[in-house]
């Protein structure tokens, strides 16, 4: 073996050791990242509890309904061949 063929082999079992290393090194840090927000995200939890319980309770919001009133069951609208007649003289072709 030459001395090249040694310090090659050298060279790739350092970098071998470099990149065990490395992973070791870089999931202690994504470790400690994702602690570190989870930690965060815990305390943040905390003072929303509190701030909501300091607060006195709001009545219940009025849910507001979109688009026409619901028809009433009672009533009938127009008969089919006027409401035909309404749409053919609108212009409409049915």
């Amino acid at each position: 073996m030459t001395k090249d063929d040694r310090d090659r082999a050298e060279a790739r079992f350092n970098k071998a050791a470099k990149a065990v290393e490395n992973a070791k090194t870089g999931k202690t840090a994504r470790d400690a990242e994702a602690k570190a927000v989870l930690d965060n995200m815990a305390k943040l939890k905390a003072l929303r509890l509190a701030r909501e319980a300091a607060e006195p309770e709001r009545p219940a919001a009025v849910k507001k309904t979109r688009g026409k009133p619901a028809k009433k069951s009672g009533t009938k609208g127009p008969a089919l061949g006027d409401w035909l007649s309404s749409q053919q003289s609108g212009g409409r072709r049915t």
